[in-house]
């Protein structure tokens, strides 16, 4: 007889956006708070209510004032929630103030992505990550963290208990934990720089996706690459680069790498841990912004992306002519125009306008090519083939055992070729 199966109910939550003169969000209001209920409910969170609260200004001690808090926590006891999630950084001491108050776990904006973080990492370098991220945070904090979503996948808590001797404690602890992962990070930053260096001397060009979170990146990925990755209608649905071989109409083959989706005011601990991840974005051929075309708002969130992008190096990455723009989901807005000259309107769910996008790929690799001219055996078939496959052949005339040609290849290929006719040489 199979074991019966408990599942843990989903734990029923609280949200506030508090609206201030000097919010710093991107986002509207309405659209600010309805992205954090998404954020709770991409880790399974029950959200009893979520509203809006406009304050003339932040209490240093409680974030908000005693009236707000009352009405907090007339609402968490009528609607039994177990958690108040305020969609805002709070400093550790507005934390514990409130839940004191409120007799409830009460936890910011950056630490619910971090929980959903947690939550998606698959790979051990994401993993660690997204635990170095974590650290971070919770070291300036040094109280016991939300512990609801550790349970569920087996977790160990973090630490915290009161008195200056246990703080203290904590903090070598937690020390110690954040010296070993950026170790261990390190080791795997150098096994990835050998990977890139080994690309390199038979390269690819590297067509990297990015894009808001949830624009439908992975399901561009799978369908261009017939690859599986996890892909569903959730936040961060990935957090680990994905990388996969693609052949264009041209018959060139590049690497296509779907990456960690971002999002606005995306924490600062979470940009810093993710950087390593990330800098495969920085060293791509072709930079390709994925944007949701059936989201009011995807103009500030392209403008989020960018911003992401500048931090990471990328200046003006959005006037170079190796960053492409696809405008995703287009299905289901059809008559969708917003599109700026350039652009390429698909949808990966249905596969429209994806045989324009490689098409596009190739002349973008076109474009940062050279002509070569080069004298080939006419019996090294191997070496003609791979021509065709990896560059545009401009003419070929084969006179007597010689195949004179004029090929135009980009960087990556005009290398790769180096590589192949010095192989042969020796």
């Amino acid at each position: 007889m199979a074991e019966d199966i408990i599942e843990i109910p989903a734990l029923r939550v609280g949200i506030v956006y508090p609206q201030t003169a000097e919010s710093k969000s991107s986002l509207q209001p309405e659209q600010r708070l309805e992205e954090t209920v998404r954020l709770a409910a991409a880790v399974n969170l029950e959200v009893a209510f979520a509203e809006i609260v406009r304050l003339r200004q932040i209490r240093s001690d409680a974030y908000f004032g005693k009236g707000a808090v009352s009405r907090f926590r007339a609402a968490a006891e009528k609607e039994e929630i177990g958690l108040l999630i305020v969609d805002a950084a709070l400093t550790p001491i507005q934390q514990r103030n409130l839940e004191k108050a409120l007799n409830l776990k009460v936890i910011d904006r950056t630490a619910l992505i971090l929980e959903i973080f947690g939550e998606r990492a698959q790979t051990r370098e994401g993993s660690l990550q997204v635990e170095l991220a974590h650290l971070t945070y919770q070291r300036s904090r040094l109280v016991r963290s939300w512990t609801h979503l550790e349970r569920q996948r087996g977790g160990a808590g973090f630490l915290g208990g009161p008195g200056e001797t246990q703080i203290e404690l904590d903090r070598r602890i937690i020390d110690g934990k954040i010296i070993r992962i950026k170790k261990a990070l390190e080791k795997i930053k150098q096994t990835r720089g050998l990977q890139r260096a080994a690309r390199k001397r038979v390269p690819y060009p590297v067509v990297a996706l990015v894009g808001y979170t949830n624009t439908g990146k992975s399901t561009l990925f799978n369908r261009l690459t017939s690859a599986d990755v996890f892909a569903e209608n959730l936040l961060f649905a990935t957090l680990d680069t994905t990388m996969r071989r693609l052949k264009l109409p041209s018959g060139r083959e590049v690497i296509l790498s779907d990456t960690v989706g971002f999002i606005s005011d995306l924490p600062h601990e979470l940009v810093m841990a993710f950087r390593a991840t990330l800098e495969e974005v920085l060293e791509a051929d072709i930079v390709v912004q994925v944007l949701d075309a059936s989201n009011a708002d995807f103009k500030q969130q392209r403008r989020d992306v960018l911003e992401v992008l500048h931090s990471l190096g990328l200046d003006k990455i959005e006037y170079q002519n190796n960053y492409l723009e696809v405008y995703n989901k287009t299905d289901l807005v059809p008559s969708f125009s917003a599109a700026p000259a350039g652009a390429v309107k698909i949808s990966a769910l249905t596969g429209s306008g994806c045989k324009e996008l490689l098409q596009r790929l190739d002349t973008v690799l076109s474009a940062g090519g050279r002509i070569v001219s080069l004298e080939i055996p006419a019996a090294d078939g191997k070496t003609l083939s791979w021509l065709h496959r990896n560059g545009e052949v401009l003419s070929a005339r084969t006179k007597g055992d010689k195949t004179k040609m004029e090929v135009r290849l980009d960087p990556a290929a005009a290398s790769r070729l180096n590589a192949l006719l010095n192989q042969k040489a020796d």
